[in-house]
């Protein structure tokens, strides 16, 4: 399973990866980010795993992961070329989910983008991007089709469909929140659209907009979160980051004086599976405890 972390510049994509990684990548070359975004592996924190390893003491343990990339900050008009524009676009259309990181928190030594923090504007940017490469595909598609000399029924069926996502992409819906049945999605399958993949809000605070839960545009991001069964997280990822570097006894007392009651990459780990329909499957033995990613339906 492939996480891809997308948003604007300076938002706190790069932080929230190192957090999940446990690694700090060499940002400063920016050639190498800004096309191919870089590469990690996230493990999935399991305390039935722990618990096992413990029984059994076995010579190996192996926890769920999760490849991320660190996508490259986007800017307006990527859909168009625009920054890394397709190179980026082809980098998410290679991810079965997305992090969108927000920001809300006040920094004067690291300036927003579009210079004011407005959460909202800013969820709208990366959409748009999305929702017009998608677009984009879909009228070439639907052209070849009616100027083609022989059409077949699936090529009626597929064209149906088509310009229902049209009509939704042009209302501003992204396809991912377009009702489709299991049949319209079979025929999309083969386009690898950038708006039908699953995305999951982090919105990333300062501390003290954690401890009071009050920041910039909170009640329009819940109301959308909630109209379109976006999975929204509040984190102060600076703060993660730092927690997660602490030994196993302070991190507990940090974490209680910030109020944090999971941690940033528990609470990833847990919507991410609930939201793609996961589950961790254990296996145990003398030789190994693993966990393996599988779909809640399998059996």
């Amino acid at each position: 399973m492939k996480i891809g972390l997308v948003g604007l510049p300076s938002v706190g994509k790069t932080t929230l990866f190192n957090l999940l990684t446990g690694t700090d990548p060499d940002t400063t070359d920016y050639s190498r980010v800004k096309v191919e975004g870089t590469l990690g592996m996230a493990k999935v924190p399991d305390e039935r795993v722990d618990f096992l390893t413990k029984m059994y003491n076995p010579k190996k343990t192996t926890y769920a992961t999760m490849e991320v990339i660190d996508l490259p900050g986007l800017v307006k008009g990527s859909s168009m070329g625009e920054g890394v524009g397709n190179r980026f676009l082809d980098s998410v259309r290679k991810t079965d989910a997305l992090i969108h990181i927000i920001r809300a928190f006040e920094n004067d030594n690291v300036p927003h983008v579009d210079v004011s923090i407005e959460p909202m504007r800013d969820i709208e940017t990366i959409n748009l991007e999305l929702l017009f490469s998608d677009l984009g595909v879909i009228e070439n598609r639907i052209q070849r089709i009616e100027t083609a000399k022989k059409v077949t029924k699936e090529n009626l069926a597929e064209l149906e469909v088509l310009k229902k996502c049209r009509e939704g992409l042009e209302s501003g819906l992204l396809l991912h929140n377009i009702e489709l049945n299991e049949e319209e999605k079979d025929l999309l399958k083969s386009f690898s659209f950038l708006s039908e993949q699953p995305i999951i809000l982090v919105v990333n605070l300062d501390e003290n907009q954690f401890t009071t839960k009050d920041y910039p545009g909170k009640e329009e991001l819940v109301n959308y979160s909630q109209q379109f069964s976006v999975p929204l997280i509040e984190l102060c990822i600076k703060s993660e980051l730092e927690i997660s570097q602490l030994e196993p006894e302070d991190r507990q007392l940090f974490m209680e004086d910030l109020g944090i009651t999971e941690t940033g990459i528990d609470k990833l780990s847990r919507t991410t599976y609930d939201y793609l329909g996961l589950i961790s499957f254990l296996t145990t033995g003398e030789d190994e405890v693993k966990a393996w990613t599988i779909k809640r339906d399998i059996f």
